[in-house]
């Protein structure tokens, strides 16, 4: 504990929040709320004039909350003196995000021409290499805790736009989305000070609250994406299924409270999958746009989070879009 590592550590880290009992995410979110308001009220012009409408807003919501977030890992992440392993594998895993929003915004500018050096002039040549450098230079430092670390970083960009641009259709919008959402809340997870989200191992009741509302949102998004209703299970069955299950669920995020641990996290994120998957397969029939919906609210606690206004504005605008209804009495079929 007095280790001088350990207290320079807690030093620079210091700065993330001013006290434990103050989530500075959460201060952001509140003077945030009159920017909120007004996408709320506003976004349908505001839609208008960009030429987003009901047919094209997910694939470009999508898009949008995906370069955001890659732009916010490669420029957010902290000092490297702060991580509390010598042999982290975060850099790995920000490679990682790197590589699959990569991968999905490459997938999406496959009818959009690069620049090219031929037939160029010569102030057009310039443009391209200085665009290409600050780039690949944002990049590489990114990750400069080892002479490997840019390396990593820029061949996970450019591996990953090759493998995107070179893919037959593009990744479908929702699902690559809560990918790259879900493991980038891994990663702040794993080393919340990095990305200026707590202090070292000691997060707040609300920092563990959104946590946990973000499981519960990425789990519920996948499995209304990619699960039918099927009306498979007896009643009689389920009701004792989805009792055992909350119980599970319940112990899981006690357990996540007390250690604060990764592995309970993604274990957590997955009893939530089976809760939602069970609700999904024993129901006749969905609510019209509940994935929608989840989709929105999971944008918008993601860019909570990660103190991101543009991101939950999305959410807002995605929603906006929406039929009016219910929600709530549209989700709370799922716990």
């Amino acid at each position: 504990m007095f280790e001088s590592s350990m207290i320079v550590q807690s030093a620079i880290s210091a700065f993330n929040n001013a006290a434990l009992a103050a989530p500075a995410f959460l201060w952001w979110a509140i003077l945030a709320v009159p920017v909120f308001m007004m996408v709320y009220f506003c976004g349908h012009a505001f839609l208008q004039r960009i030429g987003w409408n009901s047919e094209n807003i997910m694939s470009r919501t999508s898009l949008a909350a995906v370069i955001l977030t890659l732009a916010w890992v490669v420029l957010f992440g902290g000092n490297y003196a702060v991580l509390r392993d010598n042999a982290t594998v975060l850099p790995f895993l920000i490679a990682a995000i790197v590589f699959v929003a990569s991968v999905f915004v490459g997938s999406y500018s496959r009818g959009f021409n690069l620049p090219k050096f031929r037939g160029a002039s010569g102030r057009q040549k310039w443009g391209i290499v200085v665009c290409w450098v600050m780039i690949l230079a944002a990049i590489g430092l990114s990750d400069i805790h080892a002479w490997w670390g840019p390396l990593l970083q820029i061949g996970a960009f450019l591996f990953g736009g090759l493998v995107g641009r070179m893919a037959r259709c593009e990744m479908r919008p929702i699902a690559g989305t809560a990918l790259v959402m879900g493991v980038t809340t891994v990663a702040m997870l794993m080393q919340p000070e990095f990305f200026r989200f707590g202090q070292l191992g000691a997060l707040t009741p609300v920092h563990l609250l959104f946590l946990i509302l973000m499981a519960a949102a990425v789990a519920a998004t996948i499995a209304l994406r990619n699960l039918r209703p099927h009306g498979a299970i007896r009643h009689s069955a389920y009701v004792k299924l989805k009792w055992l299950v909350r119980f599970i669920a319940v112990l899981c995020m006690a357990l996540f409270v007390l250690t604060e641990s990764v592995v309970i996290f993604l274990g957590m994120t997955f009893v939530f999958f089976i809760l939602f998957a069970m609700s999904i397969w024993h129901a006749e029939k969905l609510p019209e746009h509940v994935g929608e919906r989840m989709f929105a609210i999971m944008l918008g606690l993601f860019g909570i989070i990660t103190v991101m206004p543009a991101v939950s504005g999305l959410g807002i605008l995605y929603w906006i879009t929406l039929p009016r209804g219910n929600a709530w009495g549209q989700m709370k079929f799922l716990l």
